[in-house]
């Protein structure tokens, strides 16, 4: 009898456990993209990185922000460095510790993590305007990590230390925030460190809210829209399918997909404009196709994507597998 009660016991928790699964680890719907090419190596020198987080394409050119050298980096898709700009420093075209950064309209926006502003320069590296400064008030920073920038100029900040992403005019301007100044929570439009943002091309603002472990996304009025990432997108880490270990970078292709960094999984992740999970790629080492990390990822017109290998310290090349024949 008693056996008989243990042994109904294991199998009503095995389907609970099945049934969990089913539920909360979606299976693959896309195959894992394939690795190309990665360049870069731990150094001061053009070509190599010292902390590299951030990256963007604009045209056929790929711009990385090299954080600890203070500097933008210049490649062509093939990995041919081209140019560099910026400097060590806090004054006009310097930079401490670049963090995410975004091309939009021959202009490249860097989120000046450790000078609390973001800098606006033009893709051949000439400095442009700087909006915000140290604060906790409207359109102040304490330490913004990316940003994301509308057709019409408008800017969405990740303002990590002030637990909140804000929307501002495209002269720096206070339009609205998300989640409450220096609080962090679980909730929907509430967030852990928040780290970077994207717009897709339907308008939805896509948020990464880092050490939540989630997406969240909302329409451009404001409004909540959806979020996901592990069971109920509420704090909960873990490796497998659709869950995030620390998210750290996030872009929208064109066809409306979301692409994440995952970083302490070390792999990307690729995802439906509604959050269906779609497939993943990369696995942590140093080998090809390894991260160490996986701070951030770009994609190109052409679906060939790039992403930040950020303990590695180089940039990998992925593209779309083939369709089978």
């Amino acid at each position: 009898m008693l056996r008989r009660t243990a042994l109904k016991l294991v199998i009503v928790l095995a389907l609970l456990v099945l049934a969990g699964w089913l539920t909360f680890v979606p299976s693959a719907k896309e195959p894992p993209y394939e690795f190309v090419a990665a360049w870069g190596e731990k150094g001061r020198a053009s070509g190599q990185f010292n902390d590299p987080t951030g990256i963007a394409v604009a045209g056929d050119e790929l711009f990385v922000a090299d954080s600890r050298n203070g500097r933008i980096q210049v490649f062509d898709f093939y990995g041919h460095f081209k140019r560099q700009f910026g400097t060590p420093g806090s004054g006009s075209g310097q930079l401490g510790r670049p963090m995410n950064i975004t091309a939009q309209a021959g202009e490249l926006y860097v989120a000046d993590y450790f000078n609390d502003r973001l800098q606006v320069f033009g893709l051949d590296g000439a400095p442009g305007r700087s909006i915000g400064r140290a604060g906790s008030g409207p359109g102040e920073f304490d330490a913004p990590g990316g940003v994301a920038v509308a057709a019409n100029g408008e800017l969405w900040v990740a303002d990590v230390y002030n637990q909140r992403v804000q929307q501002l005019q495209a002269d720096g301007r206070f339009v609205r925030q998300w989640g409450t100044t220096g609080q962090t929570g679980i909730r929907a439009a509430e967030f852990n460190y928040p780290t970077a943002v994207a717009t897709g091309p339907e308008g939805t603002v896509y948020l990464a809210d880092g050490y939540n472990d989630r997406i969240q996304a909302f329409d451009r009025q404001g409004a909540f829209v959806r979020k996901w990432g592990g069971p109920f997108a509420s704090n909960i880490f873990g490796p497998f399918n659709g869950w995030f270990a620390t998210v750290t970078g996030i872009t929208v292709d064109r066809k409306g997909n979301v692409f994440v960094a995952d970083f302490y999984n070390h792999r990307i992740q690729k995802f439906s404009s509604d959050g269906t999970f779609l497939t993943s790629f990369g696995s942590k080492g140093h080998g090809p196709g390894q991260f160490e990390h996986a701070m951030a990822v770009a994609v190109a017109d052409d679906g060939t994507l790039f992403a930040v290998d950020f303990g590695n310290s180089r940039i990998h090349k992925w593209r779309p597998a083939k369709p089978r024949t």
